[in-house]
This record gives structure tokens, C-alpha cells and sequence, in this order.
């Protein structure tokens, strides 16, 4: 679905209206008037209902930092290393999940409800990284590290166990032990590879990658960037004086932040048709460099948050943008389970449409009179009514034989949708 909001003309009631003026002979003393602003959304919509449910693609960071504590403050996640002194917990040093989670653990904890309920309406696929190696820590995803592949099914229920199957999946990823979270963060490498997939560019469906990331990208061998040579734009994201800085150091280039190149990867997905979520996760994407790199991500990846339905719904360390009904922080910001939850139930009321009858508009794009509202299908203007549609406050719904019309759509015999409402501002 796309929107736009274009500002209608007046200039031809504002011509007619000089006109009657300079045609007479008598003076008129005329009162100044706030001019009347008036705007029109126009949505489109091509609807196959067949093949409406999306495709997403999680991509989700397994690097060694999700296994940090999510409140590193937390006295219990202060444990005993090897040599008896007290230490904060995470990677080698085993926490005590039950009274001091990590992001691991809370991420765990988060995502059986966002996919058993939104499990019969998506496509889901599985994708971590870094790519498990012994020799290589910023090794980026590559075919082996694709845990779940997109489905070719359509039907709710096969959707719904394939969906469960991603959480067990997820489940099984220890916080600690073989298997569990470690190595870097190669965020653009391995957008690129989501990006080569030909499953993700269905052009009968809506694509998209939620990239599930706890910190700053890193990993690029091929970094603009070098420590030894440009420490300021660097950006380190190694602990180490010397990790980046020392030449020909395995992190002279890899350790430094990769910013344009993981924005680079998203827009190449953005260009194919691939719409990228960006969700940050854990302290070093809410603070110092996490919030300018992700911004930038997020932007590029098309996926705007919206606050129409709800000023609430930006949380409140952001800002919602009445005019645009968006907001100011194009991605998502969770620090635990419960944070984390709620944007990924935002991201499935976004995303996804369990009624293929229903339009929806939210605050700007619904008019301001339901008079003020004209809706097309194949070109054709239909009234309001029972057989055709009605305006709801979710959006415009089509009812009887023009519902059915949309449900026994195909990819071959789409339906063209046009709503045009106009709104007083």
C-alpha cells in the first residue's frame, strides 16, 4: 500500500471570486480569512488475496554481546569466575538467567507470542548471525546459516507449526554452553546475503527482513575505514586501546564501525523490493554511536512507525508527528522482554492484514466527513452500501459480493483498489 498526501487547489474558486470583484464599479471592504487547508489521500492497493500474506525474513544477531545482562546493575549478575572474584556475567562467564536475564534470554522470552499469533498470516524464515565458525568470529551468514527457510505454503494452520518450529529453533540456542551467542556483529555482509535470496523478492507479495540486532556493525573486512589510519572515523567497536589502531591487526578495518556499508546493504534490499524493520536491542543501540547508525538503517529500509492510531505508540523518549501521523524514530528501541515484545506486536499490526477485505486507514488518511470519501475498484465508483463497502474506523471495509470478489483474486487476476478521501485541516 502506498499513501501521499497532496494539497487540493483552490485557485479556481479563488479566480472566479477576483473576477466577480474587478467587474464592477463599487468599492467593497473585504474582512481577511484564514485560507481553508485542505489535503487528500489518495490509497492504492492491488490486492491477490491468495497471495497476500508476506514474506519475512528474521534476521536475527546471535554475536557474543547477547549474552550480557540486560541490567549489567543487577547484584545478581555479579558471579565468581575461575580465580573466586566476583564479575559481571555474559560470554564466558555463565549468568544466572533466572534472576539476572541477558538479551539472549529476554529475546527468547519475547518472540513465542509475536510468531504463534502472527504464525497463520506470514511466510517466516529464520536467519542468525555471525555464522558459527571455530576460525572466525565476524564470519557473515551465509546458506548454512539460514535456520529456517522461507515456506512455499499458504494455508494458516501449515504456517502456523512452521512458525512454531522458528521458536523452537530459538529456544534451543543455549545463553550458554555449545551453541550459544558469540563472535561479532556483520550486519552489512550478511544483509547482503538475505539480499540474494530469491525467495525474498516474491513480486505477488510484500517482503520483508526484521533485523534483530543487540550491537553496532562491525565485521567488514572491506571497511572504508582504518584504525591505523583513521582512527577518528573508525569508530572502534572492539574494548582495547590498541584492537583497532595497530596495522594490519585482524580488527584494523573489521573492529571499526560499519555504518555506510550496512545502510548500503539495506537500500540494495530496499531497491529489490525488500522492505527492511530495524529493531535495536541492549544499551549499544540506545546510546553514543547505536541511535545515528540504526536511524540511518531504518530510513533506508522504508519501514515507517507509525502513531496514527495511537500518540502513544512512539514511547517515551520519542516524538509523534500529528502532520504525518509517524514517528520521529524511523526504528524500534526495546532494553527487555517486555519492550521488546511490544514493538514486535506494533511491527505485526503493521505488517500484517488477517482481513483481505479491509483497507486500512489510519488518522490523516481518513477524511474528515465520511462524505468525503470515494472508492474505485477496477476503475469503477462504487457507493457505499451493503454488496460494496462501508467506511469503519480501521479503514474502508468491503462487504457482500465485492468482499468475495477480492477473496477469489489471483495472482494473474488481481483487483485494483482506489480510495480517495479528503480531509479538513
Amino acid at each position: 500500500m502506498r499513501a501521499k498526501l497532496n494539497l487540493l487547489s483552490l485557485s479556481a474558486l479563488a479566480l472566479g471570486a477576483l473576477a466577480g470583484v474587478v467587474t464592477g464599479c463599487q468599492s467593497y471592504d473585504f474582512e481577511p480569512v484564514e485560507p481553508l487547508a485542505i489535503a487528500q489521500t489518495t490509497v492504492e492497493e492491488t490486492i491477490t488475496a491468495l497471495s497476500s500474506k508476506p514474506n519475512i525474513m528474521l534476521l536475527v544477531d546471535v554475536s557474543g554481546s547477547m549474552t550480557q545482562p540486560v541490567n549489567p546493575s543487577e547484584p545478581t549478575c555479579m558471579v565468581r569466575n575461575n580465580q573466586g572474584n566476583l564479575q559481571l556475567c555474559g560470554q564466558s562467564l555463565q549468568c544466572p538467567t533466572a534472576t539476572c536475564p541477558t538479551r539472549w534470554s529476554e529475546l527468547q522470552a519475547a518472540v513465542p507470542e509475536f510468531l504463534s499469533s502472527s504464525g497463520p498470516f506470514v511466510r517466516f524464515g529464520l536467519t542468525t548471525y555471525p555464522e558459527s565458525s571455530e576460525t572466525d568470529a565476524c564470519a557473515k551468514a551465509t546458506a548454512t546459516a539460514v535456520r529456517k527457510d522461507l515456506p512455499v505454503i499458504e494455508d494458516d494452520g501449515s504456517l502456523l507449526e512452521h512458525a512454531n518450529s522458528i521458536n523452537a529453533l530459538i529456544q534451543g540456542i543455549p545463553n550458554y554452553g555449545t551453541g550459544q551467542p558469540s563472535g561479532g556483529t556483520p550486519t552489512s555482509g550478511s544483509l547482503r546475503f538475505i539480499g540474494s535470496m530469491a525467495a525474498l523478492k516474491d513480486p505477488d507479495r510484500k517482503n520483508f527482513v526484521i533485523l534483530l540486532t543487540d550491537g553496532l556493525p562491525n565485521c567488514n573486512e572491506a571497511n572504508e575505514y582504518s584504525g591505523a589510519d583513521n582512527p577518528a572515523q573508525c569508530k572502534c567497536t572492539i574494548p582495547g586501546a590498541t584492537t583497532c589502531s595497530t596495522p594490519g591487526a585482524t580488527y584494523e578495518r573489521r573492529g571499526c564501525l560499519d555504518t555506510n556499508a550496512s545502510v548500503a546493504a539495506v537500500q540494495e534490499l530496499k531497491d529489490a523490493g525488500v522492505t527492511t524493520i530495524v529493531i535495536g536491542f541492549g544499551a549499544e543501540t540506545a546510546a553514543g554511536d547505536g541511535p545515528a547508525v540504526l536511524q540511518a538503517m531504518a530510513a533506508a529500509g522504508g519501514f515507517a512507525r507509525s502513531c496514527a492510531d495511537d500518540p502513544t505508540a512512539c514511547g517515551s523518549n520519542d516524538t509523534c508527528i500529528a502532520a504525518t501521523g509517524l514517528c520521529s524514530r524511523t526504528f524500534y528501541q526495546a532494553g527487555n522482554q517486555e519492550e521488546l515484545s511490544a514493538a514486535l506486536e506494533r511491527i505485526s499490526k503493521e505488517v500484517i492484514n488477517p482481513e483481505p477485505c479491509l483497507i486500512p486507514l489510519k488518522g490523516p488518511q481518513l477524511p474528515s466527513n465520511p462524505k468525503l470519501i470515494v472508492v474505485y475498484v477496477e476503475d469503477e465508483r462504487l457507493q457505499a452500501g451493503d454488496g460494496t463497502w462501508s467506511l469503519t474506523d480501521e479503514g474502508v471495509l468491503f462487504n457482500g459480493a465485492t468482499c468475495d470478489r477480492i477473496k477469489n483474486s489471483r495472482p494473474e487476476d488481481p483487483i485494483k483498489i482506489e480510495i480517495r478521501a479528503i480531509r479538513q485541516r
